[in-house]
């Protein structure tokens, strides 16, 4: 049988029956939810009746709690399983990563830096905290902590880069820390800025309320602002060898890894400049060739070497790399094949191809063309070829596919570039034929129903019957997909290619030829530049895990982001205003369409902060690494994840404490809409020393100290429609705050619109009494019915029905007070499966029997107390928290102290 105890919740009730059960000798952990003990008791200004400071009275226990040899107190932590039976559990917690060692010295530095700032809960939301923070000034464990999510962003980003931490730096002017942050993940960050489909972009939360943050903008912004980067810190060669085939995205990702991990890097690549398709198959319009040589000529800094005009399987084999002394080999060699439909007309003088195309007009020997030209495909590459032949000097270009207009593969900004420029679009067609005898005249085409693709990339057709129709044209340019150009690999014993004609790889990137990797194109990647790179960068991992001699592994597995729910749509809409998205400047459509100039500019640092401003900050820890730049103590580690621990507990004491009911949906009141209406607690950080005003009453609209207040009694509590129990505490603590409000501001009155006045604790009527003969309180038996606001002084009207007299009134006041009904904590549902615990028709957890067993629950050997099992004020939380402890010292020596 297991002598020790576990106690969930560092509220005072969990603090007082931990350091009871402690004080008998017996071990116990405190598993507490958030990132210090105190719970809401620690909000507080005074307790009441004696108006004693509530810090005074909690800290003490706070620090013995901590402090006690007998407790192990596990801050940022939960239960998330427990068997066995009284005497005998066993108990699964959840350690959340901090992110903050415990070497932590609480100095502040790190939030000095850090450029997040979010809703302060400990203040109700009427402050605001950094990203990393300590709760409050006399939380225990002083430390700090990070709050950390996954991002969408980040997510949805195949290289997983940091978008929210250099977007929070752009905001804050930290342009030179915001690249190096980008350059952390990203080793072509100008090329991606530029030509990235930033799926980040797609998924950004932003767009619930306006539109996306223009991340990939706000990426180029820096990269092109940014002319003196910090060179990385290169570690020892380790003198083993690495060779890559090819030299496009995918292999100067891998290279540029596998330089920062110590490794020779040499890349081979058959055509006579580095960049695989980044060089020859994306317009200069697009990328510019400078840009291209410059993230080129970074990764070369690295050591990495690259051998241009030199193919594998004409000028060396893969042997040969294999006796030269590379011990691993990489093939990125890209899909440079364009496809052709083999229909009558494909091989007449005038059919090009798209990606030989794009290839001639980069290396300067473009082809003849004639004044119409069609494309056929509707991808990006397609839209390339389309747009080149345009700045060539077509007279008329089309482009036509297989796809409806919504369906087209083509990333909609291609799509709208192009049609802008004059391109026109002919979806949903099939193509017959080249029509022309010794040269092109036109493609014959029917029109489609549907077009769909199975795994292998088969196309099934449904045509409209009757629908040949030409399309005249004197050039074609096929853009209906690329394929890997293999050659070199035939004969080479352990390559296979897949049905699709890619090489054979698993989950890790290697082939079936042992030292032999293969990313990008050639493995089958999906055809866009990034995420060709996360395929090389999980090869560089791969083959640096092969030359270690260590287990071969794949990149951890991201998650994913669920989805928002309609309700979290609508509080985004409600909490954020709309805001037009920041787009760069662009060069007229007449203009652009005659020259390879870049057709964008770049944001001007006014723009560029504008932008990033209206980033969400949903991660909360935007990844910037700020503070890991200023801690002295060395002491924070983003890499930290969460962990699970195992206990062996004889007896389980639970007090997880409460939570506020939302009265955002009690319209009639108008909290949310009106700034100087606020919920007790809100009011209670309000007035206390600590808070967001340091203790004086200040409106949230004019920060004008108010003349009146109003305090509403019951707002979701003894309500059929909401709450229907009483929540016990709130007649005192409204009595509480009214007279801090005049001891405050003797010249401010309170008015408490009340149901009924409950005050039965000790000296509790007394204290009413008092309020209403030394502190201008007046009490009013009434629900008030609504609550109006004057737009131009933004005071507030109360309409009620006064009981007394029957009489509907209304009266003036400067602020209004809403006492809100008390819940169980959000945690109890999830924590009643946990435990197996039964819970009442309000939520809270049952016991056996509230006059014999009061914390005694179904399950034997655990034991609630506080205000999880029914409303109760700190003087009952506290006994109760003794007496669970007392049962759970019983169930533990096996008999009664």
């Amino acid at each position: 049988m297991s002598k020790d105890a576990l106690v969930i919740g560092g509220g005072i009730a969990g603090i007082q029956a931990a350091i009871d059960l402690a004080e008998r000798g017996i071990k116990v952990k405190l598993v507490e939810k958030q990132a210090s003990i105190g719970g809401r008791m620690a909000q507080l200004d005074k307790t009441f009746p004696t108006n004693d400071c509530s810090m005074c009275i909690l800290a003490p226990k706070m620090i013995e709690c901590f402090d006690h040899p007998n407790i192990e107190v596990l801050t940022h932590a939960e239960v998330v399983a427990l068997e066995g039976e009284a005497g005998d559990f066993k108990a699964l917690i959840k350690k959340k990563a901090k992110f903050v060692k415990d070497n932590c010295t609480a100095c502040g530095d790190c939030a000095k830096v850090c450029p997040v700032e979010v809703p302060n809960a400990f203040d109700m939301g009427l402050s605001t905290r950094k990203a990393i923070y300590i709760p409050f000034p006399q939380a225990v464990p002083k430390r700090f902590v990070i709050d950390k999510l996954e991002s969408p962003c980040k997510n949805a980003c195949p290289l997983g880069m940091d978008v929210q931490g250099y977007i929070a730096l752009i905001a804050k002017g930290k342009l030179n820390e915001a690249y190096n942050l980008i350059r952390m993940s990203n080793p072509l960050p100008s090329i991606c800025g530029r030509v990235c489909m930033h799926p980040c972009e797609t998924i950004c939360r932003r767009k619930h309320v306006d539109q996306p943050i223009a991340v990939a903008a706000l990426k180029r912004f820096v990269c092109d602002h940014v002319s003196d980067p910090t060179p990385p810190k290169l570690p020892d060669k380790k003198g083993k060898k690495v060779a890559i085939i090819g030299a496009g995205p995918g292999g100067l990702t891998a290279a540029h890894d596998l330089a920062l991990l110590g490794y020779r890097v040499t890349v081979f690549e058959a055509l006579p400049l580095a960049g695989g398709m980044l060089a020859v198959g994306i317009p200069a319009y697009r990328l510019p060739k400078d840009v291209l040589q410059k993230e080129i000529g970074f990764i070369e800094s690295l050591g990495v070497e690259i051998r241009t005009s030199t193919r594998i399987g004409r000028d060396l084999s893969l042997s040969d790399l294999a006796t030269q002394g590379f011990e691993a080999t990489l093939i990125a060699a890209g899909a440079h094949k364009s496809k052709k439909l083999p229909i009558p007309g494909a091989d007449l003088p005038g059919v090009l191809l798209g990606t030989a195309f794009l290839r001639d007009v980069a290396l300067g020997d473009p082809p003849k063309l004639g004044p119409r030209v069609l494309v056929l495909g509707g991808g990006n590459v397609a839209f390339d070829c389309a747009r080149t032949a345009m700045r060539l000097g077509a007279l008329e270009v089309r482009m036509a596919c297989v796809e409806s207009r919504s369906e087209m593969p083509a990333h909609p900004d291609e799509i709208h570039e192009g049609e802008a420029e004059g391109v026109v679009l002919h979806p949903s067609v099939s193509f017959k034929r080249i029509v022309g005898e010794s040269s092109v005249q036109g493609v014959e085409c029917s029109e489609v129903v549907s077009a769909t693709f199975d795994e292998a990339g088969r196309l099934t057709l449904q045509e409209e019957p009757d629908s040949e129709h030409v399309i005249a044209a004197d050039t074609v340019i096929f853009a209906i997909g690329q394929a890997a150009d293999l050659e070199f690999i035939a004969g080479a014993s352990g390559l296979s290619t897949t049905q699709r004609g890619f090489l054979g790889v698993d989950d890790c990137g290697r082939t079936g030829r042992v030292g032999v990797f293969a990313c990008g194109d050639a493995a089958g990647c999906d055809q866009t530049v990034v995420h060709a790179m996360a395929s090389g960068r999980l090869a560089a991992h791969s083959i640096d895990q092969y030359l270690r001699g260590v287990p071969v592994e794949p990149l951890e597995a991201r998650l994913g982001v669920g989805e928002l729910s309609l309700g979290q749509i609508i509080a985004l809409k409600r909490e954020h205003e709309a805001e037009q998205r920041h787009k760069p400047e662009e060069v007229e459509p007449e203009l652009r369409r005659r020259t390879f100039d870049e057709v964008a500019s770049v944001f001007t640092l006014e723009e560029a902060q504008a932008e990033a401003n209206r980033c969400l900050e949903c991660a909360i820890c935007s990844g910037c690494r700020e503070c890991v730049a200023v801690c002295r103590a060395g002491a924070i580690d983003h890499s930290m994840r969460d962990e699970i621990v195992e206990a062996e507990v004889g007896a389980v004491v639970v007090a997880n404490g409460l939570d506020y009911y939302n009265i955002r949906a009690l319209e009639e009141y108008g909290y949310g809409t009106f700034p100087n209406v606020l919920t007790a607690m809100e009011f209670e950080r309000l007035i206390c020393a600590s808070g967001p005003t340091h203790g004086h009453i200040e409106r949230p609209s004019d920060g004008k100290v108010p003349e009146k207040i109003a305090f509403i009694q019951c707002v979701g509590s003894r309500d059929v429609h909401c709450m229907p129990y009483c929540t016990t505490v709130c007649c005192m603590h409204a009595t509480k705050e009214a007279i801090l409000a005049n001891e405050h501001e003797p010249d401010l009155s309170s008015t408490i619109f009340y149901t009924d006045l409950r005050a039965m604790g000790k000296g509790f009527w007394d204290y009413t009494r008092r309020a209403e003969r030394e502190y201008r309180v007046s009490y009013v038996r009434s629900k008030p019915g609504s609550v109006t606001e004057n737009p131009v002084t933004n005071d507030l009207s109360l309409w009620y029905e006064d009981q007394d007299d029957g009489k509907f009134k209304s009266a003036s006041f400067g602020m209004v007070v809403l006492a809100q009904a008390l819940l169980p904590s959000g945690s109890t549902s999830e924590l009643s499966k946990v435990l197996g615990l039964n819970v009442d028709e309000f939520g809270y957890f049952s016991v056996k029997d509230k006059l014999r067993r009061p914390v005694d629950t179904n399950r034997e050997g655990i034991y609630v107390c506080g205000f999880c099992q029914a409303p109760q004020d700190i003087p009952d939380s506290v006994v109760q928290a003794s007496a669970a402890a007392c049962r759970a010292a019983e169930t533990l020596v096996g008999g009664k102290r």
